[in-house]
């Protein structure tokens, strides 16, 4: 008898499916063996090692384990293919201890009959690099937290806790916080001119209507002012040459006196190539900006279709998809769309920055011909909305390009110069299946030397903005682009900086709290080193080294901990930060003093200002200017238990109304409330 163990349950029962009864497949249910959690547990005498514990509620889980080994002719760990999968399958063969000799520990990425049946013929032993990667993280991130968490108790407030990786993610949304804070914002504007040309004038005019830009006045290019950009993170410090309203206004009064020409008309086809398949940073990005789900819920929905053999393996950065996949794909994408819809050889993608430790393909679906009904079906709409994503992304990452046939139209108003853009999709190619929204946006047949007829000339105020607050998606990308973090970490180290309130959400974008201001500015100003984005980044750097075996794990973390345990102390006689409090218009029942807002474990609550000396506290409420559309009560901010924010009638219980994002009060119809409520 062969024992197979994995980390689920899920998994177990899939895996079952494909393998035949001289198989027993149990699940270890995650980690069997995990640090105290009532002490540091790392012995700083012999090299930093990590005293592992048998996890409590696992008792009667290796009870059975130990009991289905005494039996098994060999012992097949099947966890995950990375560092934390190798790390479990070590400690489970810790725990079944002498069987040393039948142990083997296979991978693979995707859930399928073909791919169980092909790591069962390569079994290799456990890969101690890998383990001792996990080791070195799970190690490094025991000194950080247990060493600072105290610390933040005596200098900003106690139940605070610190940790390596989410002290930096929170550091990037305070700094952007603060960017906001201090952005100047400067008015300019821009000139739109309506034009059509009256020979080509039909009875609907204004479908020929066309508007242009003004792009130059006396051959000098017209520029936006100093404005963020949303695609490098940068900003544009540029002049404006139309700063102020009468300037504008003069500039359109002057147009209409103008006679317009069309001095050229620039076409040309491009092609659109589609995206490479996902990886664990794009997905929860596209995830995020698509369905509007976090990270966690979306590794939550990708665990569970991995385990049920939908999808591969979810925690890669790798943008690869094997050889039999890809022809797989195509196959697929002939039968169903046509050879024209294939290219005309097979589509590889590379990444700029290096591949670590994670599984070796992008994310794909386990076989192209399961359809998203399919999927629904069996496991449940939110689990068909994440598979839609992932099978448009990888179907079309094997499909031909799109054709794009652009169109620039310019005018000459001398000495003004005006623009218009135009494009028409020729062929859809991969936007077949995965169309993005995007349309045509055609222009006349416009000829160069024809004049045109001017229908309008205005101005248009606008306002420079400031760099947008992160939300999912941004703060993703950053961690990602920056090397904070690991594809397996992101949702983690986002969820925990939210549950210790050090940021909230408002509209779907983090802002950080005032205790989460307090204990950045305590770590950046104390332990700059270690809350600090390249020296991050250069750790993530050191873990991979050892993952290949270039590096040993004990003196890499010595090397952290000897000059880490000297700044402790130096700290010890720091000042204490004070966490700020915000003034309220509300007086103390008790003693008549002003009630402040001060910030707590559970969140923000009110207490009086003579505190000590008077101890009386109460909920805070946070209102809003939204009436509620069911009883015309006040609409205030709420929390669920998991501390997710949400819109309710102050008037609860009698009024149970509730809305997650402000446009469904503003979208909510208070007659069909009224004439429901009347109906009942």
């Amino acid at each position: 008898m062969n024992l197979v163990i994995v980390e689920s349950p899920t998994k177990a029962r899939t895996i079952g499916k494909f393998l035949g009864p001289d198989y027993i497949i149990r699940a270890s249910m995650g980690h069997v063996m995990d640090l105290p959690k009532s002490k540091i547990g790392i012995d700083f005498e012999h090299d930093f090692a990590p005293l592992y514990e048998t996890v409590a509620d696992k008792k009667q889980i290796i009870a059975d384990l130990k009991s289905q080994a005494k039996n098994a002719s060999q012992i097949i760990l099947a966890t995950d293919p990375d560092r934390e999968g190798e790390a479990i399958a070590s400690s489970v063969a810790k725990i079944l201890g002498d069987k040393k000799d039948e142990f083997k520990r296979i991978v693979f990425h995707e859930i399928t009959k073909e791919a169980i049946d092909e790591a069962l013929k390569s079994p290799r032993k456990i890969d101690r690099n890998l383990v001792d990667a996990q080791t070195a993280r799970r190690v490094l991130d025991r000194l950080v937290g247990y060493k600072l968490s105290p610390l933040l108790w005596k200098k900003v407030r106690r139940g605070l806790s610190a940790g390596r990786v989410q002290s930096v993610a929170l550091r990037l949304i305070v700094e952007r916080e603060r960017e906001i804070e201090k952005f100047g914002k400067e008015k300019y504007y821009t000139i739109t001119a309506v034009m059509v040309n009256s020979k080509l004038k039909t009875q609907n005019s204004k479908l020929d209507e066309t508007t242009f830009e003004l792009i130059e006045i006396d051959n000098q290019k017209i520029e936006v002012p100093k404005t963020f950009d949303l695609y490098d993170g940068q900003y544009k410090i540029t002049k404006t040459n139309i700063d102020g309203l009468e300037k504008a206004q003069k500039i359109a009064q002057d147009l209409k006196t103008k006679t317009f020409k069309v001095l050229d008309v620039l076409q040309k086809q491009a092609k659109r190539s589609p995206w490479a398949p996902y990886t664990t940073s794009t997905l929860q990005q596209d995830a995020s900006r698509r369905l509007g789900i976090n990270g966690k819920r979306t590794m939550s929905l990708a665990q569970k279709l991995y385990e049920e053999g939908y999808i591969t393996y979810h925690r890669t950065d790798s943008v690869t998809i094997s050889a039999s996949a890809v022809l797989s794909i195509i196959n697929f994408v002939k039968k169903e769309y046509g050879e024209k819809y294939v290219p005309a050889t097979p589509r590889f993608y590379s990444v700029k920055q290096k591949l670590a430790q994670e599984a070796h393909e992008a994310i794909r679906p386990t076989k192209a011909s399961v359809l998203v009904p399919q999927v629904t079906r069996d496991l449940g709409g939110a689990y068909g909305k994440l598979y839609d994503l992932i099978w448009k992304r990888a179907v079309a990452s094997q499909m031909s390009d799109a054709i794009v046939e652009s169109t620039v139209v310019l005018v000459d108003a001398n000495p003004y110069k005006l623009k218009a853009n135009g494009s028409v999709l020729v062929f859809d190619g991969f936007l077949k299946v995965n169309p993005l929204g995007m349309t045509d946006s055609r222009l006349p047949g416009f000829v160069k030397d024809e004049k045109l007829d001017l229908v309008s000339a205005l101005e248009k105020e606008h306002e420079t903005l400031p760099p947008p607050r992160y939300n999912d998606a941004s703060i993703i990308k950053t961690l990602e682009e920056k090397g904070i973090g690991r594809p397996s970490t992101y949702a983690t180290i986002i969820s925990t900086i939210e549950y210790r309130s050090y940021i909230e959400r408002q509209e779907g974008r983090f802002v950080p709290t005032a205790v989460g201001i307090a204990v950045n500015d305590f770590l950046v100003t104390n332990f700059s080193d270690i809350d600090d984005i390249p020296f991050t980044a250069l750790m993530e750097d050191e873990f991979d080294q050892i993952a290949d075996g270039q590096i040993k794990w004990a003196p890499m973390i010595k090397d952290f901990y000897t000059p880490f345990e000297k700044k402790l102390k130096e700290v010890e006689g720091a000042e204490r930060i004070k966490i700020p409090t915000e003034e309220t218009n509300e007086k103390c029942p008790t003693c008549g003093s002003p009630l402040l807002v001060r910030s707590g474990k559970f969140g923000k609550f009110l207490a009086c200002s003579a505190f000590p000396k008077c101890k009386f506290t109460k909920a805070y409420t946070e209102e809003t200017d939204q009436i509620c559309p069911k009883d015309g009560g006040k609409i205030i901010i709420k929390k669920t238990r998991k501390g997710r924010k949400f819109y309710g009638c102050s008037n609860y219980p009698k009024c149970t109304f509730a809305a997650w994002k402000l446009e469904d009060i503003k979208n909510a119809n208070p007659q069909s409330v009224r004439n429901e409520k009347q109906s009942k």
